[in-house]
C-alpha cells in the first residue's frame, strides 16, 4: 500500500512566521521518504471538532501551488474541496493550473461541503444537503467537460457556463483524477462509482471500510463502471503506529484492496509527525 500525508493543521509554535518554512520542509521530507500523495484541507476556518476556529487556516489551492514548487513527484490535492466554495468552472480552471504547474500531479478532490459556520461567516450561500449533492454532480460533470475537448456550453439546473474553454489543457492523461471524499452510501458512493478515479472513504475502521467497499462495488455494477479501476483510500490519521493492532489493521486494509492510507500531521509537531511516518511506517506499508 501507499501512504499519503494530510496537512490539516497550521498551528505552530512560531505562528504565521514559521508556516512557509514548515510546509516546505514537511513536503520535501514526505516526498523524499516515499510518501505518494500530499493533501490539505479545503476550509476557511479550523474545524470546531479539531480546534479553535480562529486557529490558522490557509486557502487550499494556494498552499498546494506552494507545495508543487517544493516537490517533484507527489500527487497534490485538496481533501476535499467543498462544492459550495467555488464556481465549478473556476474550480476546474484552478485544478488545471495546478496540474500544469506541477507537471501533471494535480487531482480534484471534491465533496458536498458541510461546515455551515464558515459559510455564514464569510457570506457564502449554504444550500440544503440535497441541493449540495445536485451541485456536486454538476460540478464534476463541468470539470470533466473542461478537462476534455468540448469547449461548448453546459446546461445544468444550478450551473450553466456558456463556454467551457480551458487553455492550456491539463497535463495529466486523460485528465486530473477526480477524487470523491465521504462515505454516504446512497449518494456519495454512487457518484464515486460513476465519476471518480479515486475514492477516499474517510474511515479507519476495517469493518466499516469493508462494508463501504461492498456498497461501492454494487454501485459500480449498477452504473457499469470498473470497480477495480478506482483507487481506494482510507484515513489513518487517528491510528497510532505504536499500538499492537496497527499493523494487523494495515494488513486487513491491504487484504480489502485499499491502495493508499492517509496519515495526518500533528499541531505544533508537523515535522516530527512526518519524520515518524517516513521512518517507521512508509517502508513497511509499501510491503503490504
Amino acid at each position: 500500500m501507499h501512504a499519503g500525508l494530510h496537512f490539516w493543521n497550521y498551528t505552530m509554535p512560531q505562528a504565521a512566521a514559521s508556516i512557509p518554512t514548515t510546509i516546505a520542509e514537511v513536503a520535501r521530507t514526505a516526498e523524499e521518504g516515499g510518501v505518494d500523495q500530499f493533501t490539505v484541507m479545503d476550509h476557511w476556518f479550523q474545524m470546531e471538532q479539531a480546534g479553535d476556529p480562529a486557529e490558522p487556516m490557509l486557502e487550499a489551492f494556494s498552499t498546494l501551488a506552494f507545495v508543487a514548487a517544493q516537490t517533484s513527484r507527489m500527487r497534490l490535492a485538496p481533501l476535499v474541496a467543498g462544492v459550495t466554495y467555488r464556481h465549478p468552472a473556476l474550480l476546474a480552471k484552478t485544478v488545471t493550473t495546478l496540474d500544469v504547474l506541477s507537471a501533471g500531479r494535480a487531482a480534484l478532490g471534491i465533496g458536498a461541503a458541510w461546515y455551515e459556520r464558515e459559510h455564514h461567516a464569510l457570506g457564502v450561500p449554504y444550500p440544503a444537503l440535497a441541493e449540495r449533492f445536485e451541485r456536486l454532480e454538476e460540478a464534476v460533470q463541468i470539470a470533466l467537460q473542461m478537462f476534455g475537448d468540448d469547449n461548448g456550453p453546459y446546461e445544468g439546473r444550478h450551473y450553466s457556463p456558456a463556454e467551457t474553454l480551458n487553455s492550456p489543457a491539463a497535463v495529466s492523461a486523460p485528465h486530473p483524477p477526480i477524487m470523491i471524499g465521504g462515505k454516504g452510501e446512497r449518494k456519495t458512493l454512487r457518484l464515486a462509482a460513476q465519476y471518480a478515479q479515486i475514492v477516499n472513504l474517510t474511515s479507519a475502521d476495517p469493518d466499516e471500510v469493508a462494508h463501504l467497499l461492498d456498497v461501492l462495488r454494487g454501485h459500480c455494477d449498477a452504473v457499469g463502471t470498473d470497480y477495480d479501476a478506482i483507487e481506494k483510500q482510507i484515513m489513518g490519521s487517528r491510528l497510532n503506529s505504536d499500538d499492537a493492532a496497527f499493523w494487523p489493521t494495515m494488513q486487513r486494509f491491504a487484504d480489502l484492496g485499499v491502495d493508499l492510507v492517509v496519515f495526518g500531521v500533528r499541531p505544533n509537531a508537523q515535522q516530527a509527525a512526518v519524520d515518524a511516518l517516513v521512518e517507521g511506517v512508509v517502508p513497511r506499508l509499501k510491503e503490504l
